[in-house]
């Protein structure tokens, strides 16, 4: 088959095509045929070597992808080959025409579903729903603030707040982002290009402050959210690219939280409950993940430069 490899840490270019010798399920493996792989930013920092959990080189990247069910191991009841699924991490990496999984690690995909929109649903909608409920407690009613809402976490948390009953406030740097973010359910969008925004988010609420913000740029932003959190609010740390200089006098006078997220560190019971949420969402069409850029697989070194760049615009998915 086909895959990416990487043998050393490096800029885009260490990404190459490959043939590799087809993998083949063990007890409790799931073999998927890749018909579209999700592309996210941690991808990009694994391979430039940037990341603290480093896999044994060379590798497969990628943990984000759908298809169709090829084989499966003794053992494996949940599903059956050609059933359509999902991928949520795998064993042998994403960016191939086929990876080897764990049960635990495929989902159904519904038929309303394509594949491309199915790559989506993994790292950006489990982010989402982990940031909003498993760590801010979200509850329907409160204000929430999404910066960067036109990317693919973004638009996978204005869907999911939205549905829970969360008024949604969200920010895009672009025209077409912003228009993109109000068709998936924010209340109100703002360009976060422009000095006041903040400002018109506390107006929004009436001057009472945000309950909850999603933050994909702590490096800039974080020292700004502090002072437009309501009364006991809570920052959810889902990005950054740098240090930032906080005034802890603003969570003080508001009781407020910052709290870090990684996926990673999710347990399997969180997991399994992301998921069971996640499902249910793509099923009754309250999640609808939007894809912004299709390439081919052999163009991997391109999309790795894509997902880094401002003016995000839903997700970018490879095709094998």
């Amino acid at each position: 088959m086909k895959a990416i490899r990487v043998h050393q840490p490096g800029g885009p270019e260490v990404l190459k095509v490959e043939d590799v010798p087809d993998p083949k399920p063990r007890d409790g493996e799931v073999l998927v045929r890749i018909h579209a792989v999700g592309v996210n930013p941690v991808e990009t920092y694994v391979r430039s070597g940037k990341y603290p959990i480093m896999p044994q080189f060379p590798y497969t990247p990628g943990s984000d992808a759908a298809g169709l069910v090829e084989a499966i191991g003794a053992g494996v009841s949940s599903m059956g080959v050609g059933d359509r699924v999902y991928v949520g991490g795998t064993k042998t990496g994403a960016y191939a025409e086929l990876a080897v999984c764990a049960e635990s690690q495929v989902h159904p995909l519904p038929p309303q579903i394509s594949f491309e929109q199915g790559a989506a649903v993994n790292i950006p909608c489990a982010t989402a729903y982990r940031a909003l409920f498993q760590r801010a407690r979200a509850l329907p009613g409160e204000f929430v603030l999404i910066h960067g809402a036109s990317g693919g976490v973004g638009i996978a948390a204005t869907q999911i707040a939205r549905a829970a009953g969360l008024s949604v406030i969200g920010t895009a740097g672009s025209e077409k982002g912003r228009k993109l973010v109000l068709e998936q359910g924010a209340h109100e969008v703002l360009d976060h290009g422009t000095p006041d925004y903040l400002e018109r988010a506390l107006a929004i609420t009436k001057g009472r402050g945000v309950d909850v913000i999603l933050e994909m740029l702590a490096n800039v932003n974080l020292g700004k959210d502090l002072t437009v959190l309501a009364r006991g609010g809570r920052v959810v740390v889902i990005g950054s690219r740098g240090t930032v200089e906080i005034n802890p006098r603003d969570t003080m006078s508001r009781d407020a939280a910052i709290l870090g997220m990684v996926l990673f560190n999710a347990s399997p019971q969180e997991l399994s409950s992301i998921h069971a949420a996640l499902v249910a969402g793509l099923q009754n069409g309250t999640l609808r993940p939007v894809v912004g850029q299709r390439l081919p697989l052999s163009d991997a070194a391109r999309a790795h430069t894509a997902v880094m760049e401002p003016g995000a615009f839903g997700k970018i998915v490879l095709i094998p």
